[in-house]
């Protein structure tokens, strides 16, 4: 369980299909070792987490408000429900509990124990 594999937006990277294979390198990872240029990551929300240390959006003072955030969790695909889901669920329980529930995802995203549903 590792807090660095959750994106900023709320997926688990530890169990995406893509992040296993290889295919994507997750939010976070290789920008605090220089492996990676933050200057070149094209997602908002990606740059402004890394820039504020945050583990994630969930941590953010601005979450309720951010227009990125919005903007993101407001498309009508259903992967963005549940990366807002599993925001307002790391908020409700903290990373510990999230990280308990998503060890057993086979996705990005999954089922939870305790739901919080998303406001």
């Amino acid at each position: 369980m590792s807090k660095v594999e959750i994106g900023c937006c709320g997926a688990y990277c530890k169990t995406c299909k893509v992040y296993a294979q290889n295919l994507c390198k997750g939010c976070k990872i290789g920008y605090d070792t220089g492996e990676r240029d933050l200057s070149k990551a094209k997602c908002a929300m990606k740059v402004c987490c890394v820039r504020r240390g945050l583990v994630s959006c969930a941590s953010c003072e601005a979450y309720p408000s951010c227009d990125t955030l919005l903007t993101f969790y407001g498309h009508e695909s259903y992967k963005y429900k549940k990366y807002k889901q599993a925001t307002e669920y790391i908020r409700a329980h903290g990373y510990e509990a999230f990280l308990r529930q998503a060890d057993r995802w086979n996705g990005a995203y999954g089922a939870y124990d305790e739901l919080v549903e998303p406001k």
